[in-house]
């Protein structure tokens, strides 16, 4: 018999202990349909924890599709088209709240600003695709005046993720396929303490287009108002 590779075997142990934690009847509400009430789209990074940055332990209240940067676009025929997995439970699941994820120190952003700044796509081809996407925005990024150029490298990166957030968030707003009465929100998910000392802390950038931290503020309930700080203010 053939040895199990061993990191096999844990992934195997690691869904028996899943399947042996969850209630009867876990499932119960969402084994025929979905209705999330949020699409969160995040980058592609194994440090987010996509629904549980949110607090929910149950199934179907969030749809989560991931990609490099989180972007919200991809491209067809040349054309820059919202993503499908944003679209889906927009028009087919009943969602209407949409969700733009950045988080300090993203990979993405930072291939994108050196490739911006100079150098080459790190590769391969399927990473350069998502990378070339995002230079456009990092390059407008530079230019608005909204970015210390003169800072670290570091400080950098992370203004330019909220300018990204921004930009995704905007990009939602004007798509004609996303209707009007879905709410849009832009937060950076801070897991370095860039914005403060509360690690996994979400902070909202943006709320259907208001990207000032003092109007956010008002919007929210005083206790989360050290969650509406921003880099680029």
């Amino acid at each position: 018999m053939a040895t199990t590779p061993a990191f096999l075997e844990e992934l195997l142990a690691g869904n028996r202990r899943h399947v042996e934690s969850l209630p009867d009847e876990y499932f119960a509400g969402v084994q025929t349909s979905q209705h999330p009430d949020v699409v969160a789209i995040c980058c592609s990074d194994s440090r987010i924890p996509q629904e549980h940055m949110w607090g929910f332990d149950h199934p179907g209240a969030v749809f989560t599709p991931s990609n490099i940067g989180n972007q919200v676009w991809d491209e067809d025929e040349g054309e820059r088209i919202v993503d499908g997995g944003l679209l889906y439970p927009i028009h087919h699941a009943g969602t209407n709240v949409a969700v733009v994820v950045g988080h300090t120190g993203c990979g993405a952003v930072t291939a994108a600003y050196q490739v911006a700044t100079g150098d080459d796509l790190p590769g391969p081809q399927g990473v350069d695709k998502w990378v070339n996407m995002l230079v456009p925005v990092v390059k407008e990024a530079l230019e608005s005046g909204l970015i210390d150029r003169e800072a670290d490298e570091e400080t950098v990166i992370n203004q330019l993720v909220e300018y990204n957030v921004d930009h995704q968030t905007q990009f939602l707003r004007e798509a004609e396929n996303v209707p009007a009465d879905v709410d849009i929100y832009g937060f950076v998910y801070d897991f370095q303490g860039v914005y403060g000392n509360e690690a996994g802390c979400a902070h909202l950038v943006n709320v259907n287009g208001e990207i000032d931290p003092e109007s956010i503020e008002k919007l929210v309930p005083a206790e989360y108002e050290t969650a509406t700080e921003s880099l680029l203010f």
